[in-house]
């Protein structure tokens, strides 16, 4: 076969499958010709094979020839396949009383539960006073729940009646407080720390409007050289103007924890009535918010942190209370019971 012999075949299966491929009914056709003309026996297929007995310059101008034969071919049989397929899917929906022109189904969004709003916004605030995020284990040891806080064997928090027990080797406690992370972290790191402690917490409380046997806290610890109470009713203070807004105020009332000393409860003025008195406040223009304190000097020596060197502040508030009083919840168990009624409410 001559180059030229070559080019005439080119030409005559090119004008061949393209009429063929035209007049081609349907998808069975179409793979039919692919089989005929690209197929390992088909016809261009034989063709090419006869460039075997051409010269190295007949080569060079024949095997251009058919690889555009080729790439033409397969352009035109893809081309009509999808012609097919397409009409096929037409078809199908012809035969259908669909009407592609009707909206869609809507498709329910979901939102956020007014506890993480509300954590995430305590988090946040805090993150901008510089305290930095720390986490401990849910089931403790007693050591860091309660011997490293300074709290005695005889007090009732280590009763079963408050806290629940976990089966085991040594005493373990599903953690009554996330002060827990407190301890560990004061045991590992150096002062001077500022951290959160946001977390799950477990008390053996009976469920009502107002008590759940979980809950949600959030603690601050201050530890470095000089830090007194006026740095803590700073931070509170700033903090509780970021909750509420810049006219929040805090006081300070004596209090007793084992684990600070001096120790505090924290008001805030009654956001809803603004101090004259409410149902909210009971009245008192106040409203009970955290407990807080001067880290107990026996705290730091428990955890290796020199007391005549260092002080520190520690508040903890549970995250349940702050979201009740900032959404108007007056029953915590809606909280936890996961009715999307209720949920529905706090859709941005």
């Amino acid at each position: 076969m001559t180059i030229t012999e070559f080019k005439s075949a080119c030409l005559a299966i090119e004008q061949e499958y393209k009429t063929k491929i035209g007049q081609a009914a349907d998808l069975a056709d179409v793979e039919e010709l692919r089989v005929a003309a690209l197929g390992r026996k088909g016809a261009l297929t034989e063709l090419l094979k006869g460039l075997k007995d051409f010269s190295i310059e007949e080569k060079k101008e024949a095997g251009p020839l058919g690889n555009a034969l080729k790439a033409s071919l397969a352009a035109a049989l893809d081309e009509k396949t999808e012609f097919f397929a397409a009409k096929e899917i037409n078809d199908e929906l012809n035969k259908t009383d669909l009407d592609l022109t009707l909206p869609g189904y809507p498709v329910a969004k979901g939102h956020r539960h007014p506890l993480s709003v509300a954590q995430d916004r305590m988090t946040a605030i805090l993150s901008r006073l510089g305290f930095e995020w720390a986490e401990g284990p849910w089931v403790e040891d007693e050591k860091h729940n309660f011997d490293l806080l300074n709290i005695p064997l005889h007090h009732p928090a280590r009763d079963a009646q408050d806290t629940f027990f976990v089966d085991g080797k040594m005493p373990l406690v599903l953690r009554t407080h996330t002060s827990n992370v407190q301890s560990r972290y004061m045991e590992k790191h150096k002062p001077p720390l500022r951290i959160m402690a946001p977390g799950r917490v477990f008390r053996n409380d009976s469920l009502d409007a107002t008590h759940s046997p979980v809950f949600h806290q959030i603690e601050g610890l201050y530890v470095d050289k000089h830090v007194s109470l006026a740095d803590l009713k700073s931070d509170l203070s700033a903090f509780m103007k970021g909750l509420f807004g810049n006219k929040a105020e805090i006081r300070f009332r004596p209090s007793f924890f084992p684990f600070t000393e001096p120790s505090v409860e924290v008001d805030v003025k009654c956001v809803f009535c603004q101090g004259k008195g409410c149902n909210v406040c009971k009245g008192s223009g106040w409203i009970e918010m955290l407990g807080a304190g001067v880290v107990h000097p026996n705290v730091l020596r428990n955890c290796g942190i020199d007391p005549d060197e260092y002080s520190g502040v520690a508040f903890g508030m549970g995250v349940e209370r702050i979201a009740m009083l900032k959404y108007g919840i007056n029953n915590i168990k809606a909280l936890f019971e996961s009715d999307t009624r209720f949920a529905d409410q706090f859709k941005n």
